[in-house]
């Protein structure tokens, strides 16, 4: 059983978020953390169930050395709110929109990703979706930011992680 769990939330969860997931378990990965780990992704609409990323954020993060073809989108659900240790909104909206689905009382820690990244500059990783190809690797860019970071933080945070 995972001692940790993160869960990234966008809109659809077939850019943004499954991106997150790809980059941070590629990373958790060659930490030799897979074992502590569970990552999920999920999309706060449920308009893309079922489906692969988009083909343009797959390309963008396998030229990078980051496979996502095994990933599927799917809702997030208020049962995440009990599964997950932090579950993080990929910008403002979906911040909001996950704030007023959570527990009052337990569950996950809720952030925003970019948190992880301050040096970005960025409080949201904004939405490639309607964009070309430039769009894709700026997030992917933040992205990998926000996961370099994160990772960083719970290896300082959990002493599990500590290698």
């Amino acid at each position: 059983m995972a001692e940790c769990s993160v869960l990234f939330v966008c809109t659809g969860n077939i850019c943004r978020s499954p991106t997150a997931e790809g980059v941070f378990r590629h990373y958790v990965a060659q930490n030799g953390l897979s074992k502590h780990f569970l990552i999920d992704s999920a999309g706060t609409q449920s308009y893309h169930a079922g489906k692969p990323p988009d083909t343009r954020a797959m390309s963008s993060a396998l030229l990078r050395g980051v496979k996502m073809d095994d990933l599927r989108a799917r809702h997030v659900e208020p049962k995440d709110f009990e599964v997950f240790d932090l579950i993080l909104a990929m910008d403002r909206g979906h911040y909001d929109i996950l704030k007023s689905m959570a527990p009052a009382k337990g569950g996950a820690a809720l952030s925003l990703f970019m948190d992880f990244a301050p040096e970005a500059g960025q409080t949201d990783v904004p939405d490639p979706y309607y964009g070309g190809g430039n769009d894709f690797e700026y997030a992917l860019d933040l992205v990998e930011q926000g996961a370099r970071g994160l990772l960083n933080h719970l290896k300082q945070e959990l002493s599990y992680v500590r290698t």
